[in-house]
């Protein structure tokens, strides 16, 4: 099998404030948009794609309909967390996670989005030595 594309599916229950929050605070654009399903791209990645769905929507099996997205962290790396997370603050989005600097390579904040989906921003650092060892050499960060 050959993956020609990946994103996540957030199911929600508020498809429009859902989209316009990740419009809006991190830099989507609607490739496909109706009242139960959004289609959002990067505006400078095109790679970079996620979806928002009605949780209630007749696509999903009868089972899972109702079942809002949660227990999930979504990861966004950037080049400079610290100047995201200023403009975050100035429109008083919510921090659950204070800035900072991890043994293990990042420099991130968390917030969230209208449906409590937690977003770790993220831009990579060098690890401490501790880390290091446990990285691909390929793959280091900072």
């Amino acid at each position: 099998m050959k993956i020609t594309q990946y994103y996540p599916v957030l199911m929600v229950e508020d498809v429009a404030k859902t989209s316009a929050f990740y419009r809006t605070h991190l830099g989507f654009r609607s490739l496909f948009e109706s009242d139960w399903y959004v289609h959002l791209q990067s505006a400078e990645d095109e790679c970079i794609n996620l979806a928002i769905l009605d949780a209630d929507h007749e696509t999903l099996p009868e089972m899972s309909r109702g079942h809002h997205t949660s227990g999930m962290l979504l990861n966004f790396e950037v080049a400079d967390v610290d100047a995201v997370h200023q403009a975050f603050c100035d429109q008083g989005l919510p921090i659950l996670l204070t800035l900072r600097d991890e043994p293990f390579g990042q420099r991130h904040f968390i917030t969230q989005d209208p449906n409590g989906i937690m977003i770790d921003i993220i831009t990579p650092i060098h690890p401490s030595e501790e880390f290091r060892d446990q990285y691909a050499m390929d793959a280091w960060p900072g």
